[in-house]
């Protein structure tokens, strides 16, 4: 049984959505502001959180991107507020998704569920440029290929684990940060456009999520220690997308 963490001050709200989770199989913790969130995350280890924005003290943003110092847990937020721009900032804090109030509860639990399968499913599910998956259930040695280490310079990736480290040091990725790289480790040399890095990803595109696909580079950079300008594992290609350099040192 998954536990979700939900952080909002208004008592309503948290009981609407542990009745709506609880019903579809989740145990709930609550935490009513931001101090106490954080500590929950550190005691309870959470297997998601449900995060509102706006919250006394310490905004849901101030949160999440606090969270992100110690912990890849996935986070939905909850926001007042609605578009493109907003949801670049979000994803900048750190957020895995997010659903706008007033939200369908039903809904809610949905997402709830799409980030933890996107956490939690197999790697065999990885998508190529070409479209095709990278292999199939019954075909042992494509299973053995997905399970196994990546390892191209200082950087070494575990599917099984989805642990990842540079230089022998772990490296702490979210969910989405972690596929990303995978999904361009399992193909070194090969230039993904922001949009075939989203379908793979996630399973859909559209203009706000792929422009959300700039952040979560941006953030695996610097989580890896890699110069934009003089990258060492992640390359832009201008005017097509990104690409893990097969000559990574």
């Amino acid at each position: 049984m998954a536990t979700v963490l939900v952080v909002d001050d208004e008592a309503n709200i948290r009981e609407l959505v542990s009745l709506y989770l609880t019903s579809a199989g989740f145990s709930v913790a609550f935490a009513e502001d931001g101090v106490t969130a954080l500590e929950c995350v550190r005691t309870l280890r959470p297997d998601l959180v449900v995060l509102d924005i706006m919250l006394p003290g310490m905004s849901g943003a101030e949160v999440c991107a606090a969270v992100r110092e110690f912990s890849a847990v996935p986070i939905v937020m909850l926001t007042a507020r609605e578009g493109a721009v907003d949801k670049v900032s979000l994803l900048e804090a750190g957020a895995d998704d997010y659903v706008v109030k007033p939200f369908s509860p039903p809904e809610l639990v949905a997402r709830v569920r799409a980030v933890l399968r996107r956490t939690e499913r197999s790697e065999a599910r990885v998508v190529g440029p070409g479209g095709g998956a990278s292999g199939s259930a019954g075909d042992a040695g494509a299973g053995d290929a997905a399970r196994a280490t990546i390892c191209i310079g200082g950087l070494a990736l575990d599917p099984e684990a989805r642990e990842v480290s540079v230089d022998g040091e772990t490296v702490a990725l979210t969910a989405r940060e972690f596929d990303l790289l995978l999904i361009m480790a399992r193909r070194p040399g090969v230039v993904f456009s922001r949009e075939q890095l989203l379908e793979a990803a996630v399973g859909f595109a559209d203009f706000a999520e792929e422009r959300g696909i700039d952040v979560h580079v941006r953030h695996l950079r610097e989580k890896l220690d890699d110069d934009a300008n003089e990258p060492r594992f992640i390359e832009t290609v201008r005017g097509v997308g990104y690409r893990v350099r097969r000559d990574a040192n």
